[in-house]
């Protein structure tokens, strides 16, 4: 049986606490494993979270700063290790390359996994349902969006009015037709289902881009309000930000995450957030597993 579900490894900003370790997300999509932004300690938590370094099938890493990447050297010794027999992507800014040759590198192991490199270099689709947009961050950055095709729900009354059963119906689902019968006349739209994972960035037109209509949006909310003048000079969001963002681009599961060491106590942040989305909201925490909404 197929699984959609974030997996949060870590929560922290720049720097670790005792109760939020760097970042890291593994999203379950069906049989793929994206894992996103590995900080330090990842494959730490990816034990205490029951997962292998074999359920990985791509790395997305949005930029080169430590909290996002310092876990790209234990992560990809784990995959030689382990002697992952799938090739794995990784996706990080071209800009990025040199740095994250470094961290692929960063000490002697015997390489047997396969690690194909595939750098995000324009705002597009980058392959795996993955479409990569640039961010407003202090080095280059980018937001990932992940989009299932959108797709038919046959309806059986319309179905039977048209005489149409048994592998008549695959047929009409593989081509489109049967016979004078088109797939519209006996189907209704189902949308397929979409994320969005937005770290590091200040408001751009890309953060609402990504965040359009998506089932759930992973977003990083490191400051409060109060502090929206660091946020804007770091190349942050605050809380308020991203639930505004939620807001106005029809989200339906807003997950904030990547706070700052100076917040001992999460919940002012679900109260800020409130104050502009009254939507599905989850304040993330470590080792939670959040599961994609159900479908429309």
């Amino acid at each position: 049986m197929f699984m959609r579900e974030l997996v949060v490894l870590g929560t922290a900003s720049q720097a670790p606490t005792k109760t939020r370790n760097h970042n890291g997300y593994f999203l379950r999509w069906d049989e793929q494993g994206y894992l996103f932004d590995p900080g330090e300690g990842t494959q730490r938590q990816m034990q205490h979270a029951g997962l292998a370094a074999s359920d990985i099938t791509r790395i997305c890493v949005t930029h080169l700063h430590g909290d996002h990447s310092l876990g790209v050297p234990g992560i990809v010794q784990r995959l030689s290790l382990d002697r992952v027999a799938h090739p794995v992507i990784a996706h990080y800014p071209a800009s990025g390359k040199d740095y994250f040759h470094r961290l692929r590198y960063a000490t002697a192991f015997h390489e047997v996994a396969t690690l194909i490199e595939e750098p995000v270099d324009a705002d597009g689709p980058i392959g795996g349902g993955l479409t990569a947009m640039r961010l407003d961050h202090t080095i280059e950055a980018y937001g990932y969006r992940l989009a299932e095709p959108d797709g038919h729900r046959m309806l059986p009354h319309k179905l039977r009015e048209h005489g149409i059963t048994g592998p008549a119906v695959s047929e009409l689902i593989r081509d489109g037709r049967y016979g004078d019968v088109t797939i519209g006349q006996v189907s209704e739209p189902k949308p397929g289902q979409k994320l969005a994972f937005v770290m590091d960035t200040r408001l751009c037109d890309a953060v609402y881009a990504l965040a359009d209509r998506v089932d759930m949006l992973v977003i990083e909310s490191t400051f409060l309000s109060a502090e929206s003048a660091l946020a804007r000079e770091y190349g942050h969001l605050t809380a308020a930000q991203a639930a505004k963002v939620a807001a106005e681009c029809g989200v339906r599961r807003l997950v904030l995450t990547h706070f700052s060491q100076r917040y001992r106590d999460l919940h002012a942040f679900e109260a800020e957030a409130r104050e502009y989305f009254d939507g599905d909201l989850v304040v993330a925490h470590d080792l939670d597993r959040i599961p994609m909404p159900k479908r429309l």
